[in-house]
């Protein structure tokens, strides 16, 4: 629909002198201009000859030599010789010059229509020293690549979201055939129980989607805020978790006051602790909880979680925020108790990068993550 109308705005465009024949006629243009006023004020000079008879000191020589009249004629001959070659030299080397200058254009173009038709894995990659159609090249380019990740991330959301949604659906189904097949031998109690935990999962991914949805596309109301504050109520919220997990919480809360919306910041406080109790020891396990200024970055404040657990590789942690990740201890837990939908973290990012801020994830030494959030102080960026 949109490219159909991009045809059809340019359909109705009305025809005019494309930009290299528009540069050459400007290049001729300025060329017979200035042999214009070269020729102007050599015939202007000329006018102030004496304007008599001149004559020869060598007697072999003619006595008689042009009169003022006769030069000025031949001048203005001359000069009309000169402008006209002049006007052929300026169109043809205009033309070229104009489509020497004008090559990247064409080469930015094709590459623009390439990405239009959905080919995002194109580069221009324009060599040659730095100017305004480089500059343009690489900022083409680069909006290129992050259309690419863009693109690419919101191909695996999908795929994921409908295998994810998919699952309980599917799990509801075959219970529902089972008992249908044999409703004398089931036990509905049981049946019951298991039904509504599978669609509480459901539930629990769709308004987990809806959530990264609403921070995808609409800016979140920031107001003067503390994040010690938002992670206490989170503290809160999860202490019967962590009781029931055995998981001891250890809190040094100090304020943090910041610019933001409260509850999206509570929301991924409580998404820092739910990752931090699931993914812990099977027992003994530790989560620690601190907030206050960053003292590394002056002007901004911090919360850190840091849990006890398996050992993590640099390289499985940078792949936690991406959503529906699937890993041992994650959604494959077989323990409803610990068993995530992969969206936890993902969501964390989207609140971090809606108030601007940064988040750090890091395998701990002896086992575990450490997860940084980082927010600019009241009246940052």
């Amino acid at each position: 629909m949109k490219r159909s109308e991009a045809r059809r705005r340019r359909a109705g465009r009305p025809r005019r002198l494309t930009a290299r024949m528009r540069l050459t006629l400007s290049y001729t243009l300025f060329a017979l201009t200035a042999g214009l006023l070269s020729l102007a004020v050599v015939y202007v000079g000329m006018r102030y000859i004496p304007n008599y008879p001149l004559t020869s000191s060598n007697p072999r020589y003619r006595s008689d030599a042009p009169s003022r009249q006769e030069i000025l004629e031949s001048l203005l001959a001359a000069g009309g010789y000169a402008l006209g070659l002049l006007t052929a030299v300026g169109l043809v080397g205009g033309w070229l010059i104009a489509g020497r200058v004008l090559r990247p254009l064409q080469d930015i173009t094709g590459a623009a229509h390439r990405a239009a038709s959905g080919a995002l894995e194109h580069r221009i990659a324009l060599t040659g020293p730095r100017d305004e159609f480089t500059d343009l090249s690489d900022a083409f380019d680069e909006m290129l690549e992050r259309l690419q990740r863009s693109f690419e991330a919101q191909q695996r959301f999908a795929a994921n979201a409908s295998h994810e949604l998919r699952t309980p659906l599917a799990i509801t189904r075959t219970m529902l055939q089972v008992a249908a097949a044999d409703p004398a031998g089931q036990d509905w109690g049981r049946l019951v129980s298991r039904l509504q935990d599978t669609n509480q999962r459901g539930i629990e991914i769709s308004e987990a989607l809806l959530q990264l949805a609403d921070l995808g596309h609409a800016p979140p109301d920031l107001a003067p805020t503390d994040l010690a504050a938002a992670t206490r109520e989170a503290l809160a919220a999860v202490h019967d978790e962590a009781a029931a997990l055995g998981v001891t919480l250890t809190a040094d809360l100090h304020p943090a006051p910041t610019t933001g919306n409260p509850v999206l910041l509570r929301q991924a406080a409580v998404n820092l602790l739910h990752n931090a109790l699931r993914h812990n020891l099977p027992s003994g396990g530790r989560v620690t909880v601190a907030t206050g200024p960053d003292r590394e970055r002056p002007g901004r404040v911090r919360l850190t979680v840091t849990n006890t657990g398996p050992k993590l590789t640099a390289e499985a942690v940078a792949t936690f925020t991406e959503p529906f990740l699937r890993g041992r201890g994650r959604t494959a837990e077989s323990d409803p108790a610990r068993r995530g939908h992969g969206l936890g973290l993902a969501i964390v990012a989207a609140v971090t990068e809606a108030h601007h801020g940064e988040l750090h994830l890091a395998p701990e030494p002896s086992g575990g993550l450490r997860a940084t959030l980082v927010l600019p102080g009241p009246g940052g960026d």
